[in-house]
């Protein structure tokens, strides 16, 4: 089973993941997280590059594939294997936030990269079971991210008009994979959140 996480940065991601986590092994699964792009030494490697903010120059065509290497790698090296092991594998981000960000976002061609993202699941062997869309007004998200008083990384350095074009990528993925897809709404308190989360969870037979 995989279960991946998506929404915009500052929508409470990584706070879901952990409930997600803990709510799983308390009913006795074995659970792994991971995070993208990253997750082993090649992929985090590939990370760096990416969110550098030195790496301004870098055009919208290799962070695309960028994003593909780095899931090649976690899938052939981490995912494929856990899952094998009888694991509940946990992403944050997965193949839809190429889709969203380089896709909708950076306005590169949606075929190319679903047949990417295929090659890099191994012709679709490793999507998703369930997927999370936590969403958000655009306008909260970076409020967010701003309040955190961290430094901001290349990706999380755009302007609201790019965030806008990912968020609305984001519904319209949902809308053509309904049955994959769960769009929470991420506004309200972080158990409120979480209820929704566990109602599917539930719905799924995993709690």
């Amino acid at each position: 089973m995989i279960i991946s996480f998506e929404g915009l940065d500052g929508c409470g991601k990584s706070t879901q993941i952990d409930k997600t986590l803990n709510i799983l092994q308390s009913s006795g699964k074995k659970v792994k997280v991971l995070r993208e792009p990253g997750g082993n030494t090649v992929s985090e490697k590939i990370r760096g590059l990416l969110l550098d903010l030195d790496n301004n120059s870098m055009k919208p065509e290799t962070e695309m594939l960028l994003y593909i290497a780095s899931r090649a790698q976690l899938v052939r090296e981490d995912i494929s294997r856990l899952l094998e092991d009888g694991c509940v594998v946990i992403l944050d981000r997965f193949i839809d936030s190429t889709t969203a960000y380089q896709g909708y976002g950076r306005g590169l061609d949606l075929e190319t990269i679903r047949v990417l993202n295929l090659f890099a699941t191994e012709n679709g062997k490793y999507i998703p079971d369930i997927t999370f869309f936590l969403d958000i007004e655009t306008e909260k998200s970076l409020s967010r991210v701003t309040s955190r008083g961290e430094e901001i990384n290349r990706m999380e350095s755009e302007d609201i008009d790019f965030f806008d074009r990912v968020r609305k990528g984001f519904l319209e993925i949902s809308r053509r994979d309904p049955e994959r897809f769960s769009v929470i709404d991420a506004s309200g308190t972080v158990e409120e959140v979480f209820g929704r989360i566990s109602d599917v969870l539930r719905k799924r037979d995993l709690l």
